[in-house]
């Protein structure tokens, strides 16, 4: 089997609210989420979900390649991109890419990825995570009571630009849940998505947990801040959860050194093999893992086979749009299906109805002329090619 090309596609995550964090919000609640298909020469392809800046020249370290040499390829990428830099939507675009090779190794294989590597329980455990910092108390309460009607009994919110109205939002959520769990004490964290210095994130935490049980607080500091990170944790009662903008094991060794993470977290736009390796180097120092990301179909397969797994992000409980997935949500937990590979299934009129214009196809990719990237993705989505929504295109 070998790599013979790649395709790209733009669709949105639509909330139908606004969503967004303390450094900004999205206030029409549609997301861009850009996808990546790699294709190969016996037919199978592979998605995943990620951007593609620069994918040209990256794609160039596996063109040709055996796709199921997944973590070697993976490094390849890392190496071809290393004098220029891979931090940032380059790192994420390895990423993407190498989700999408793991998902061909998987079907090939004729299983769902998170049995090929090592998983036993196909349920991975959930918190509810709305991205509702620009939410009313009213539209609060009942976003918060959707998620606990899947049975989540966890939930993140954001904050960190007024500790009162933290503190409100946290106990209205609190409350909800403890009635939605019939008296059962609910997880809560905050994240603050580093917003705070060290003395104002000390400061903070210690008011709200005067009155609250915060299971974490993430990103209270900037990233790379060790020293900082660690003041926080030794300063406040909740743990601290960082690493979903880190990109390379090197960016965490000194936070783990420093005592200054207590969750650790990895991005779905890192990539499997990414999150694989966290994960080891977290349990090597008895530390939990947390994936974090809407839809992070690649890590969630990946949880289910690491034995440091804590819970996963849920945020939006829809896929995006012109997406399914082969998954559930039941009783507080993702449950993976049994469908070979990531079970990512993409259906490009529905993606190309939503998001172009009349002349305006969102379809690219080498040796795809953009003026006819539209009609062609619209002609050959028949057959056996219909299964991941794509046509098989030859490099």
């Amino acid at each position: 089997m070998r790599i013979t090309g790649y395709r790209t596609l733009a669709t949105t995550q639509e909330w139908g609210r606004p969503v967004g964090d303390a450094n900004g919000v999205f206030a029409d609640g549609v997301v861009p989420v850009p996808i990546v298909i790699i294709d190969t020469d016996e037919g199978i392809s592979g998605i995943g979900l990620g951007p593609h800046v620069d994918i040209e020249r990256i794609f160039t370290a596996i063109e040709g390649e055996d796709p199921r040499a997944v973590t070697s390829l993976y490094d390849r990428m890392l190496r071809h991109t290393f004098k220029a830099g891979h931090a940032g939507p380059v790192f994420g675009t390895i990423g993407a890419l190498d989700t999408a090779l793991w998902d061909i190794k998987a079907q090939a294989a004729g299983q769902p990825l998170w049995r090929l590597l090592g998983g036993r329980d196909r349920r991975v455990p959930a918190y509810a995570s709305g991205l509702d910092i620009a939410l009313t108390d009213e539209e609060l309460a009942a976003t918060y009571q959707v998620y606990a009607g899947y049975g989540l009994r966890a939930a993140k919110l954001k904050g960190g630009l007024d500790i009162e109205r933290d503190r409100d939002r946290l106990c209205l959520v609190k409350d909800l849940l403890t009635d939605a769990a019939h008296g059962r004490r609910p997880g809560l964290m905050l994240d603050v998505n580093e917003a705070w210095t060290r003395k104002q994130a000390v400061r903070y935490v210690s008011e709200l947990e005067r009155t609250l049980d915060l299971i974490w607080i993430e990103e209270p500091v900037r990233r790379w801040d060790a020293e900082g990170l660690a003041a926080v944790t030794r300063g406040v009662r909740a743990s601290v959860a960082t690493g979903e903008n880190l990109s390379g094991l090197e960016q965490y060794r000194p936070l783990i050194a420093a005592g200054a993470v207590d969750v650790v977290q990895a991005a779905a736009v890192g990539g499997v093999t990414h999150f694989l390796r966290v994960c080891a180097l977290a349990h090597a120092f008895d530390l939990p893992v947390s994936p974090v990301g809407n839809s992070p179909i690649g890590l969630l397969h990946a949880a289910a086979s690491v034995p440091n797994h804590l819970t996963s992000e849920l945020q939006d409980l829809s896929p995006p749009v012109g997406v399914s997935l082969d998954l559930h949500v039941d009783d507080g937990a993702f449950v993976l299906g049994d469908t070979a590979g990531l079970g990512i299934r993409v259906d490009g009129e529905a993606i190309l109805a939503a998001a172009r214009g009349p002349d305006q196809p969102s379809v690219g990719g080498p040796h795809v002329r953009p003026e006819n990237a539209g009609r062609r993705l619209l002609s050959e989505l028949d057959g056996a090619a219909r299964g991941n929504g794509f046509p098989v295109r030859r490099g």
